[in-house]
């Protein structure tokens, strides 16, 4: 299943819509009013499925990870001189690639991939194709991915 991850051009706050490649919306991610970053996700009939928000006070970036309401994990940064790197206590997974460029993929403990994530070249916003391997994996992807960018866009400021 191929997700594209396209943030809104105009928006006060952190905002997505994830839609499938045929232009269908499945997610839409609106940011909240918030101490650090706050991303509700919400599926295509309105109904929030996850939160990712930024866990304040903390020596490095940490980000929490709920599904419909529930904690599910963390993804934190780690002090690194040249590279991104994180500790992510998330459902087993660890991701490897290129976080600078946004070519990453997301693997389970076993190795096997995950998710493929892509920056998508030549748009006006931050666009990013996710392909995941197995469509229940989708959201939880979809969340780990928004932290990553949640950490990055914090960077930035």
């Amino acid at each position: 299943m191929k997700y594209l991850f396209k943030q809104r051009l105009f928006s006060w706050f952190d905002s997505y819509d994830i839609t499938d490649y045929t232009g269908q919306p499945v997610y839409t991610v609106k940011g909240q009013l918030a101490w650090g970053h706050c991303l509700k996700i919400y599926d295509a009939n309105n109904i929030e499925v996850g939160t990712v928000k930024e866990k304040i006070f903390t020596w490095l970036p940490k980000f929490e990870i709920y599904q419909n309401g529930r904690y599910i994990g963390c993804i934190s940064k780690e002090f690194s001189l040249f590279r991104p790197r994180f500790s992510i206590d998330f459902c087993g997974w660890h991701v490897e690639g290129d976080f600078f460029e946004w070519d990453y993929r997301i693997l389970d403990a076993t190795g096997r991939v995950v998710a493929t994530v892509t920056k998508e070249l030549f748009n006006w916003t931050d666009t990013y194709s996710i392909e995941v391997e197995r469509p229940e994996d989708g959201l939880c992807a979809l969340m780990l991915v928004l932290a990553i960018d949640a950490e990055k866009c914090s960077r930035k400021d």
